[in-house]
């Protein structure tokens, strides 16, 4: 099962699925770990967090909550 957590001025975090770029190419992700995906579009690691969000202030507009995929 796949799950993203909305966390509250940060990134995505992704659990239980790959990450694809547009041609379906995989990105080398550890297995079994989180994936922080970046939200702030400030990271120099894209599609990843770097925790830039943190050293410019971003404010996400979402609210935090939690989206299981079935």
């Amino acid at each position: 099962m796949t799950k993203i957590t909305v966390k509250a001025n940060g990134p995505y975090l992704v659990e239980g699925a790959d990450v694809v770029d547009e041609t379906g190419a995989a990105f080398p992700v550890e297995a079994g770990k989180p994936i922080a995906l970046c939200r702030c579009g400030a990271s120099k690691k894209k599609p990843f967090c770097d925790g830039t969000h943190v050293s410019i202030g971003f404010k996400s507009t979402e609210t935090v909550a939690v989206f299981k995929a079935k």
